[in-house]
């Protein structure tokens, strides 16, 4: 079976290993089933912007002889379903639904997509245009073999962090306005000699590294679908503490020592320092088992599957 994978390059520093690793991993979980790939990357803004890419991609498709196109976030999505010769599964991962003038793109996609995966049920429940059938709840998968616990001082001596200071893991760019630091920063500001970091141009490697170094994790996103860091953090047993956005509660649940709190600098403080005075881990890691990319390919792949059936008949 052969799939072409559908997605945007506009980030700065566009890496597709980095920009798009929970694809990227999801690619390498669907190989062992026999998968092969190709990728298709978008240049242009915009939804006229990814239109500009239409001759390019049918030429592609039409080339390769793909069984499947796999379009990820709905503007991808959108350029796929003009073309018509080759079935298309779109994947909605958070802010095409999130925000409105993407939604209504979106809403358009579910209804000419064959297949629609949206990553929680939070997502799905916004969605302007809701399928009653052609569509599945799956988050992405998290790598289970790269993040794992490891003795947070041997991860401090590798990032040179200072063994005995309190950490706090930010899961993005300080300028990141969707991620919200100032709520962030004005609940530090009430504790002392906690020292934020910045997610920012890392490998997946020292993202490893820095959520068993750190004390614990906080996120204060305006809007997510089912962020990655969070089952990564799972992953590593690292402490979290985050606003209620995308699925977070259902993937913690009743893990010990993670934390949904309110958009409220105070309640985020008191349940930082209550954290950092327990000192302890969490149980993050068996409860995330469900999620490992091996799971969650065997869903994917059992709909390229059925999609390609469907084809061929």
């Amino acid at each position: 079976m052969k799939v072409l994978i559908v997605c945007g390059a506009n980030q700065p520093n566009f890496n597709f290993k980095t920009t798009w690793s929970f694809v990227d991993e999801q690619m390498q979980s669907l190989k062992s089933h026999g998968v092969e790939f190709e990728i298709f990357l978008i240049k242009g803004r915009g939804l006229f912007g990814y239109l500009e890419n239409l001759s390019a991609l049918r030429s592609k498709i039409k080339s390769g002889q793909f069984d499947i196109v796999h379009a990820h976030y709905g503007l991808s999505g959108m350029l796929s379903v003009l073309q018509r010769q080759t079935p298309v599964i779109t994947t909605f991962h958070g802010s095409d639904i999130n925000i409105f003038s993407q939604n209504i793109i979106s809403a358009i996609v579910t209804r000419l997509s064959q297949w629609n995966i949206f990553v929680s049920n939070r997502i799905y429940s916004k969605a302007l245009l809701k399928p009653t059938k052609n569509f599945s709840v799956i988050p992405c998968g998290v790598n289970l073999e790269l993040f794992k616990p490891m003795d947070k001082l041997e991860a401090r001596k590798l990032l040179k962090m200072d063994r005995d200071k309190k950490y706090l893991l930010f899961p993005s760019a300080f300028d990141n306005k969707v991620k919200n630091f100032p709520l962030a920063k004005d609940a530090l500001n009430m504790l002392n000699d906690v020292i934020p970091l910045e997610l920012k141009d890392r490998s997946r490697e020292e993202v490893n590294l820095l959520l068993n170094a750190s004390d614990a994790l906080l996120m204060t996103s305006e809007m997510e679908g089912s962020p990655q860091v969070i089952k990564e953090a799972m992953a590593c047993n690292c402490p979290i503490i985050s606003v209620d956005v995308g699925d977070v509660k259902d993937v913690i649940g009743e893990t010990d020592n993670c934390f949904v709190v309110e958009r409220n600098p105070k309640q985020i403080a008191d349940k930082i320092s209550q954290t950092l005075e327990s000192s302890q881990r969490t149980n993050g890691r068996e409860n995330i088992e469900k999620l490992n990319l091996s799971v969650v390919g065997i869903k994917i792949y059992e709909i390229y599957n059925d999609l390609n059936r469907a084809a061929i008949q």
